[in-house]
């Protein structure tokens, strides 16, 4: 059974960090491309950013460029995204999922939230 597990979220202030972990099981995480995709209160899933299977090739959102990170750690079997320099507008359900063919597969795990609120 694919499992996906979203630890990390939290309440921070605009311009603060956090790091958001995906621990994945039931797959070979290692073959699979990634993604991390998000939804705002009232709003679409919004994909934020994706990873090759080796961690080389690394795609953003144009709106998160420069202040996310995706990594992994296929020993670990766990996605990675650090989020820097928060803004309100990030606020969300983040979301990991597997990519195949190009195209997220869709949402079947919790989520963390991420709050940034003063």
């Amino acid at each position: 059974e694919v499992q996906l597990v979203e630890s990390g979220g939290g309440l921070v202030q605009p311009g603060g960090s956090l790091r958001l972990s995906c621990a994945a099981s039931g797959f070979n995480f290692g073959t699979y491309r990634m993604s991390w995709v998000r939804q705002a209160p009232g709003k679409g899933l919004e994909s934020v950013s994706s990873i090759s299977t080796g961690g080389v090739t690394k795609t953003y959102h144009d709106s998160v460029k420069g202040r996310f990170t995706i990594s992994r750690d296929n020993a670990k079997n766990t996605l990675y995204l650090q989020l820097n320099n928060l803004k309100p507008e990030d606020t969300a359900m983040y979301y990991c999922v597997r990519r195949v063919n190009f195209a997220n597969e869709p949402v079947s795990s919790q989520g963390t939230q991420v709050t940034v609120s003063t």
